[in-house]
């Protein structure tokens, strides 16, 4: 998202593969900066499907495959994919060469398809590397730093290091960004929680190590202003969901859903907490394959109470009540509804005179629901 903001600030035109989508499946492709339209969707999927002459293939290979022609016929500056699952064996990873590599930090997701150590799920993370190519890593345990150091040894690749090559924190309301030997004077990101400081700075070292390419500091301070990430730790203020409410409560989204997410999420909570003091409460829905105690653990003596939902649509969705058991177990105060509406309501309603703060969280595919209830389009 802050590459993207960046560069289409700079005046670039920009390809963008990503997923999982919120509310429209449209979201996954974006060319040069807008949203692939319903037919050229329509026949590039019907297309990969004859191209495919009915031999297997998944969800998310026809999916990119409809991605990349679509790229293919249309011109940008630059395209921007994301992994959709590990790296080493993922469909993004069939492109040959690439300018740059990011590698965020990396946490226990996916055990089932990537392994169940940090050191095994960076291993297949680094496999998106490519030899003598710029890389950008972020932050990273020390079993996933050997991981990775041992594959960008292995290949040659051009690692550059947060806390060696670059860095960026907030000092004095502001984003510091230092790069080699140079120093950037930032404003803070759009996008509230100190990870994001983190993600920034991935983004502007990933743009700078970019061969014969200058970004000049307003576009990226614009980029960073501007940057827009639905579900990601973002205030819904119209919509039905937010009419119970008082004018003074506060209503977000957050599609965090592993205790990596859980843990930056509660931390940016805190944070809104000291500065803004106001109960917490969680409205939570999850996957069945995740690990909900993991996640809701990080709001312990933060969180007033854990109020549980399923995921709509989600035949893999993990039962409310099943949720609200574990957080029950964790020592929270928790009660399963069957939508988040209705949970809503209930929190306010018995608080006439208090303002709350609740935060929706626990699932991309819940976020995308609440989305939809709130008759917010990602555009």
């Amino acid at each position: 998202a802050f590459m993207r903001a960046i560069l289409e600030a700079a005046g670039l035109r920009v390809h963008v593969y990503s997923s999982p989508h919120l509310v429209r499946f449209h979201e996954r492709i974006r060319i040069a900066g807008e949203l692939i339209a319903e037919q050229e969707l329509c026949d590039r999927l019907l297309a990969a499907e004859a191209a495919n002459d009915g031999a297997p293939i998944t969800f998310f290979e026809i999916t990119s495959a409809a991605a990349f022609a679509a790229f293919a016929d249309h011109q940008a500056d630059i395209t921007l994919l994301e992994v959709g699952l590990g790296g080493r064996f993922d469909t993004t990873n069939v492109i040959p060469t690439s300018a740059v590599s990011v590698i965020t930090p990396v946490d226990l997701d996916h055990q089932e398809f990537l392994g169940n150590d940090l050191a095994t799920i960076a291993h297949e993370k680094a496999g998106i590397l490519r030899p003598h190519a710029p890389a950008i890593i972020g932050p990273q345990q020390p079993q996933a730093e050997a991981a990775i150091r041992a594959e960008v040894d292995r290949l040659g690749a051009l690692a550059l290091w947060h806390g060696q090559d670059w860095l960026s924190f907030n000092e004095n309301g502001r984003l510091i960004f230092q790069y080699r030997n140079g120093l950037l004077d930032l404003p803070l990101p759009g996008l509230p929680g100190n990870h994001q400081l983190i993600n920034a700075g991935a983004a502007i070292a990933a743009l700078l190590a970019l061969e014969d390419a200058e970004f000049p500091q307003p576009a990226i301070a614009h980029g960073l202003t501007h940057v827009n990430w639905p579900g990601r730790l973002q205030k819904l203020d119209k919509g039905a969901l937010c009419r119970p409410l008082n004018t003074g409560s506060e209503l977000w989204l957050d599609g965090g859903h592993n205790p990596a997410a859980g843990r930056v999420l509660a931390a940016a909570l805190a944070d809104m907490e000291e500065r803004h003091p106001k109960p917490l409460f969680l409205i939570c829905g999850m996957l069945a394959n995740k690990d909900a105690a993991g996640f809701l653990e990080n709001f312990q003596g933060l969180a007033t109470a854990v109020h549980t939902v399923p995921v709509p649509g989600e035949a893999s969705g993990l039962p409310a009540d099943r949720l609200a058991a574990t957080a029950r177990k964790l020592g929270f105060q928790s009660i399963a509804h069957d939508n988040a509406a209705t949970a809503i309501a209930i929190i306010q309603n018995e608080r006439p005179d208090h303002d709350v703060r609740i935060v929706i969280c626990g699932s991309l595919y819940l976020a995308g629901a609440i989305l939809k209830q709130s008759d917010y389009i990602p555009r």
